[in-house]
């Protein structure tokens, strides 16, 4: 009986320190992965810190940079405010008069001007006609800039474009175009007029008409019949104002042994008119 109590003891003590290592081979493997876990958090942590750092650093540099950039753009700033300021002003000047220009050629598209924009401002076309029939074409090519310039044209040369530029060009864009319309118009009229008259009357006419360049000057002869006797007259027409279409003063002479005038204006009444033709 106390042998058997004897190996009950070892085997329960035996056992008890088999269990026992057990337990300690498990809290140590427990440990072990703990500390690889630990070790490789702290690895993990370590990159994470380097490149924080780096960051951080970076974050500093481009910052001191952003400073010192701002420092030197309020500086520009300072310097050169008035000089934009002035730039700014022109051009906010230079694009109303573009628009401007824009807007009276949309409002005198049916009157024939018209234009398009281009790269240096605005061309404009000016149509003329006379009574209804179109005629001639001019253009004028404008730069908008300060102070507002003609860059090309093709307005005949007397017609005085320096004196409507002069006085309205720089003032009054608007009032600028109407007096080249009505100079152009008024122009092309009296050439229409003075090209019908040679064409369509040439069985009257004795000898050429004669006209000078602006078509405000025309002299011709023409013959009359009245009673199987032919009568020649010599008529000069002045047209003083250059933007109409009427002739201001027109003299009739009668060839003949007594040689006789007759002067006529349009400021003169048709009953003075009559009274001198009939004298």
């Amino acid at each position: 009986m106390e042998q058997e109590n004897t190996l009950n003891q070892d085997g329960q003590s035996n056992g008890g320190v088999l269990a026992h290592l057990e337990r300690l081979e498990t809290q140590v493997n427990r440990s072990r992965k703990k500390l690889e876990e630990l070790q490789r958090t702290q690895a993990v942590e370590s990159t994470h810190g380097t490149k924080i750092r780096k960051l951080r650093s970076l974050r500093d540099k481009l910052r001191a940079e952003v400073k010192q950039r701002e420092a030197r753009v309020e500086a520009c700033i300072a310097g050169e405010e008035p000089n934009q300021t002035s730039e700014s002003s022109e051009r906010e000047v230079l694009e109303r008069k573009r628009e401007s220009v824009k807007a009276i050629l949309q409002a005198y598209h049916f009157t024939g001007l018209s234009g398009k924009l281009t790269s240096r401002g605005v061309c404009v076309c000016i149509n003329t006609a006379f009574e209804g029939n179109l005629l001639d074409s001019y253009f004028i090519d404008l730069v908008i800039q300060k102070p507002l310039r003609i860059h090309h044209h093709s307005i005949p040369v007397f017609i005085p474009l320096e004196e409507i530029s002069a006085k309205y060009l720089q003032t009054d864009i608007q009032h600028f175009l109407f007096s080249l319309c009505e100079y152009l118009n008024a122009y092309s009229g009296r050439k229409y007029q003075a090209d019908r008259l040679q064409s369509d009357f040439a069985a009257s006419l004795a000898g050429p008409l004669q006209r000078n360049s602006l078509c405000n000057l025309l002299s011709f002869t023409y013959k009359v019949e009245s009673r199987g006797q032919s009568f020649s007259f010599c008529a000069r027409l002045l047209y003083k104002d250059l933007t109409i279409t009427l002739p201001t003063d027109v003299t009739v002479t009668y060839q003949a042994s007594v040689l006789s005038a007759c002067n006529f204006s349009l400021e003169t009444p048709l009953e003075e008119r009559a009274n001198e033709a009939e004298s």
